[in-house]
């Protein structure tokens, strides 16, 4: 593409910077400081704050299915609230986890905090290898007492999976039992 005036050249950088960014959100599926926006795309903090916001106002001027979450001075590419469970069905085809894992995160997230011994003699030796990957991945927390350790979930937990945390979600599961079922 050939500019002609530096107002197109502006534009035309900006552009590919924008369509930078997307990129890298796209990809990387998971929350973003902007130490990764910056080693990522090779910009400056200033511009990429700028870039950031004008991505948020195109999906939301766009109305589209995406949109850019912030929480905390940290950026992710998500699919909005209301189009989860779409995303939820398709994505449970090929699962990022094993049937054998999701079975250990759900006693993990069901029980906590629990005793990583516990969730051995649940699960068998297997699960350490499940420990280790929910570990690595941020999704769980895991504090050394006596010669175990308790697991818990991280907050990192709730963002990967879009919930609300714990606490709200024993409020909503109480309000439903209250209300009559019809």
């Amino acid at each position: 593409m050939k500019y002609n005036t530096i107002k197109e050249i502006d534009e035309g950088t900006e552009k590919e910077n924008l369509k930078k960014i997307e990129a890298i959100f796209f990809v990387s599926g998971r929350f973003l400081n902007m130490q990764d926006l910056i080693s990522l795309s090779d910009l400056n903090p200033i511009i990429l704050r700028d870039l950031v916001e004008k991505l948020q106002d195109k999906y939301r001027e766009n109305d589209s299915a995406l949109e850019i979450v912030e929480k905390n001075g940290l950026w992710k590419m998500d699919v909005k609230q209301e189009y989860s469970g779409i995303v939820n069905r398709i994505a449970t085809g090929s699962a990022e986890f094993s049937k054998a894992e999701q079975e250990t995160l759900a006693i993990i997230a069901y029980k906590q905090p629990i005793k990583q011994s516990v969730i051995i003699k649940i699960r068998g030796n297997k699960a350490y290898d499940h420990i280790k990957k929910f570990t690595d991945l941020d999704l769980i927390k895991k504090k050394k007492i006596g010669h175990t350790h308790e697991l818990s979930l991280s907050d990192e937990f709730y963002d990967y999976f879009n919930v609300k945390e714990r606490d709200n979600l024993a409020q909503e599961s109480l309000k439903e039992e209250k209300t009559p079922k019809e």
